[in-house]
């Protein structure tokens, strides 16, 4: 009787049918709601590894196989598009990309309508002015009436013009470092990391025109959804940057030091403080700033510090 009652309100093939619909209406709706955040990224070279490595240390994970332009992350809602990095500030205003990765200085130069959302610290670099290492260099009036070579004709133009420089600019898009040995320009204007480059092919540095570092931009248009999504990456982005400018530092110390100690060492906002077995030993736990490291330790032995030992950090939320 019961098997009946079932059965009349509904049929096994009827009950299918209904299964598949939801299941089809559950993907579209999952679908339509799904949104991901499209980044460019320079498709080779350093900065190219740099980006990948950044995004793979957030714990977002892709495929990168050789070749392949688009891949969508399988934990992460984004999809990773590998660009030549000056095109990337087109497509993101366009927003064929919602956000890149590239270097400050070619975004200044394509001067495209986007956001510098955050500077990422790597990837440091600055554009120079670099004359052959013979010359005399009286200082900028060098480059007056000269003829400089460069890839970067927007930003060097805007850099003269600041300095009431006239001088003529040919643009080229490569090896702009021969360009004073062939008898093409008097000086050049580069990207410049060493400088080995420069001394390579006969010329010196004399100028800086802009110092440039890795930065993610984005289009200023962004629905709710995807600036939520940028907003999750950004913030998994600053806790690998802060992990990186820091050390986590362990020390002993007798207690007659721990006041001096923990001035040099305010932590985040004050040390950790341990007491040790042996009765007026303690251990502080805190955390100190890559570039003041070395200058901290010396300070911290002064002031009585034993054992000390220096961690690195794997991701820092403040």
């Amino acid at each position: 009787m019961i098997y009946v009652q079932i059965k009349n309100i509904i049929n096994p093939s009827e009950l299918i049918r209904r299964v598949f619909l939801f299941c089809r209406s559950t993907q579209t709706h999952l679908k339509t709601k799904m949104s991901e955040l499209k980044i460019a990224i320079q498709k080779n070279g350093r900065l190219s590894e740099n980006s990948k490595r950044l995004l793979e240390e957030c714990g977002i994970k892709f495929s990168n196989g050789s070749g392949v332009l688009k891949t969508t992350a399988t934990n992460f809602p984004v999809d990773v598009l590998f660009l030549r990095d000056d095109d990337i500030p087109q497509y993101v205003e366009q927003q064929v990309a919602d956000i890149g990765i590239l270097g400050e200085n070619m975004v200044l130069e394509k001067d495209k309508d986007v956001l510098i959302t955050e500077k990422l610290g790597f990837a440091q670099c600055r554009l120079s002015l670099a004359i052959q290492k013979e010359e005399t260099y009286p200082g900028l009036q060098f480059f007056m009436n000269k003829k400089v070579a460069t890839s970067y004709p927007k930003l060097l133009s805007d850099f003269f013009r600041r300095y009431d420089i006239e001088a003529e600019i040919e643009e080229i898009s490569g090896s702009v470092e021969i360009a004073p040995g062939i008898g093409l320009a008097d000086a050049v204007c580069d990207i410049v990391s060493s400088g080995s480059t420069l001394l390579t092919n006969g010329l010196r540095e004399v100028e800086t025109v802009l110092k440039s570092q890795a930065v993610i931009i984005s289009n200023r248009n962004l629905d709710a959804e995807k600036k939520k999504i940028l907003n999750m990456l950004l913030f998994r982005i600053r806790a690998v940057k802060n992990a990186k400018e820091n050390k986590y530092i362990l020390l002993n110390a007798p207690e007659s030091a721990i006041s001096r100690i923990s001035k040099i060492l305010p932590g985040m906002k004050s040390p950790t403080i341990l007491p040790l077995m042996e009765k007026g030993w303690y251990s502080l736990h805190s955390v100190v700033k890559e570039d003041e490291f070395w200058e901290s330790i010396d300070k911290l032995k002064e002031a009585g510090a034993e054992g000390i030992l220096v961690i690195p950090i794997e991701k820092m939320i403040l």
